[in-house]
């Protein structure tokens, strides 16, 4: 009925059986864009918001949001990571978020990277929110991905 790997032949939903599967390397790399004022920006690389060092939070939010990706997304499988290595680097209007993410395993990890930058992203906002609350969070999206049977992927 459906080409999507979470829907079964009768349209419901369903967490996927990866177990015939091989255990591969897997890697997943991620990103999103956090807008802002140039003041906000540089209260954020000053360290001078009211909330302390936002980048350093947002980095391991975004490694615990990784984490806990099966408990957020209901089909999911929970996967053992092996390594999250999240950035927020500053450029001219914002920070770029970057998640690489990796495991060995029988499924993939977009969706840790997906959620890690996502989380990054807000806890930059949550953590600036008292500078600005027009920020925008923008741009999120899979950048490359490598490991599994549909191949590799990149943006």
């Amino acid at each position: 009925m459906s080409k999507l790997t979470h829907i079964d032949e009768t349209g419901r939903a369903r967490m996927v059986d990866v177990s015939d599967k091989a255990a591969t390397a897997r890697e997943a790399v991620a990103e999103g864009f956090v807008r802002m004022s140039p003041e906000t920006l540089a209260l954020a690389v000053a360290g001078a918001g009211k909330k302390g060092d936002v980048r350093s939070v947002a980095e391991i939010a975004g490694v615990m949001a990784a984490k806990k990706t099966s408990e957020l997304i209901p089909m999911c499988h929970p996967l053992p990571i092996a390594k999250a290595e999240v950035r927020a680097e500053a450029v001219d209007d914002g920070f770029i978020v970057t998640a690489r993410i990796k495991t060995s395993g029988q499924t993939g990890v977009e969706m840790e990277a997906l959620t890690a930058v996502s989380v990054a992203c807000l806890t930059l906002y949550d953590m600036l929110k008292a500078a600005e609350k027009g920020m925008t969070i923008e741009g999120v999206r899979l950048i490359s991905k490598s490991g599994g049977k549909s191949g590799d992927y990149k943006a």
